[in-house]
């Protein structure tokens, strides 16, 4: 308990820390952002109309995979599921946590704030067409996360005491090593770990603090009541819960998560359809709205190459496919197979883009509330739903806050693994990093939304680029990695019920 006091005394000087940083934040980064944008997001003229080349890059990086491993995504999603419920699971093998909990750690960033603002910040910029493409880019991610994350425990290490490191930067610098390009893979592996590094302060981190503050401020008396003129108090609360349980390491995160996911993901999805059962007479007009304005020409909100920026990038961040980062939690998972844990990742973006991000994006155009002036992110969602649900801006605030808790203590952990890999794991790194990561938690409750949503599009970009170029130059480890564990599948499908029930209960009292 002492130790856990001396850890939490430096959080008190946080909220000064924070105030200086976000006053530098505003006036030091913000012509930078849009420097690095214009580089970025370079768009290529398409009649009235432009698409960024980053997009481009998006799509072709899920096309090869999908294309690659065969359509696996179309295929696979009952195995997936018998990998989550443990009828593959080995208790004897290496690493840190079940199927179940790996999934539920990295679910727990990608079911988040993308799901609620996102969706809305999409529809608002490219227009109910963007909904359809960023389904389709749910779809195309999942081959995408498959190639990660088998990637992920491919080249995974454990360390001594049992622990795990793993992610795009690990199978960067070992995949390009085994290829003889072992200065090419240390580069881009730094590059990544740096990204990602600059991410997790970010994108999903002040992001997150930045709108779940907004909501709870709106149904806790506006800028005028106590919370809405304590913005650093607020952060600092969120911050002192992450600094404790991120201490405990993965495991400790993982019992969190596990319990955090499935709850809020029901209560939200739960609320979705009641507002879609409230306007079911409206649903079919809807989803005609989206695949109309998916392909329209219309120059207003970009016409489809407008809908296709704002649906392939907004799926992008809210799912991580491309990114690479949810293979740093699967890469924690106890299997010998890496493609194993592979299907069990492409569950990710059919659960989060797929479902609850078309959930979210029908309660929007059902009801009408894209077309108001003046609504965006979370506000835009909150009025969708409050049409038919007056409490429901409540129960978001509950939501949002369970989503970016989770979220910002997955995040946190993916940044002292990128952070390790650049600057060693050593206590002084990991307390330098957490200590910054904590700061910019309370500083999100204080900065501008525009400036944190341009910057995090901006880190994502730069996620993807090296992490697709690891994959298809790795595309036939990934291959060899499948065949492996399919004919594994086989093998113990074949075995007798009662040796694959023995196998089952083994694992079953592990985890208890």
């Amino acid at each position: 308990m002492k130790a856990v006091i001396l850890r939490a005394l430096p959080l008190l000087l946080l909220p000064a820390m924070a105030q200086a940083a976000t006053e530098e934040l505003g006036t030091a980064v913000t012509g930078l952002v849009y420097q690095l944008m214009g580089v970025v997001f370079y768009s290529i003229p398409l009649g009235e109309s432009s698409i960024p080349v980053i997009v481009l890059w998006l799509i072709g990086g899920a096309l090869f995979c999908t294309i690659r491993f065969k359509f696996l995504q179309f295929r696979s999603l009952r195995l997936a599921w018998r990998l989550v419920r443990g009828d593959f699971n080995d208790p004897r093998a290496p690493g840190e946590v079940t199927h179940f909990q790996a999934l539920t750690s990295a679910l727990s960033v990608t079911v988040g704030l993308g799901n609620i603002s996102g969706v809305a910040i999409a529809i608002a910029i490219g227009g109910p067409g963007a909904v359809f493409w960023m389904i389709v880019a749910g779809f195309l991610g999942m081959a995408t996360k498959f190639a990660e994350c088998t990637l992920g425990v491919k080249y995974r290490t454990v360390h001594a005491d049992g622990t795990v490191s793993g992610g795009p930067m690990h199978y960067i610098r070992q995949g390009f090593a085994d290829k003889g390009l072992p200065r090419l893979g240390l580069f881009l592996a730094g590059f990544i770990a740096l990204a990602i590094m600059l991410a997790s302060f970010v994108s999903t981190n002040m992001y997150q603090v930045n709108q779940v503050y907004a909501q709870v401020v709106s149904v806790t008396g506006g800028e005028q009541g106590f919370i809405g003129s304590n913005g650093w108090l607020f952060g600092l609360a969120i911050a002192l819960m992450v600094g404790i349980i991120v201490a405990g390491g993965m495991q400790s995160i993982a019992r969190t998560t596990e319990k955090l996911v499935p709850v809020m993901a029901i209560i939200y999805v739960s609320a979705s359809l009641v507002v879609l059962a409230v306007n079911y007479d409206r649903v079919p007009a809807a989803f005609g709205t989206i695949i109309e304005a998916a392909f329209s020409l219309d120059s207003v909100s970009g016409g489809i190459w407008g809908a296709i920026t704002q649906g392939f990038i907004r799926a992008m961040i809210s799912s991580e496919a491309g990114m690479g980062t949810a293979a740093i939690a699967h890469a924690t998972a106890k299997t010998r197979y890496p493609a194993a844990e592979g299907y069990v990742a492409l569950l990710e973006p059919f659960i989060d883009t797929v479902i609850i991000c078309t959930m979210t994006a029908l309660v929007i155009v059902v009801t009408g509330t894209y077309t108001q002036e003046g609504l965006n992110g979370v506000a835009l969602t909150s009025s969708a739903y409050a049409t038919v649900l007056p409490w429901f801006p409540v129960v978001l605030a509950v939501c949002l806050f369970l989503f970016a808790f989770s979220t910002i203590l997955v995040a946190c952990y993916y940044g002292l693994k990128a952070s390790g890999m650049l600057f060693g794991n050593g206590r002084l790194v990991k307390g330098l990093y957490l200590g910054t990561f904590l700061m910019l938690t309370v500083a999100g409750a204080m900065v501008q939304l525009d400036l944190i949503v341009n910057l995090m599009d901006t880190l994502v970009v730069l996620i993807c680029i090296p992490n697709i170029i690891g994959l298809v130059m790795l595309s036939s480890v990934i291959r060899d990695e499948r065949r492996r564990f399919l004919a594994q599948v086989a093998r113990e499908d074949a075995r007798p019920l009662a040796g694959r029930a023995e196998l089952k209960a083994a694992a079953d009292s592990v985890r208890k």
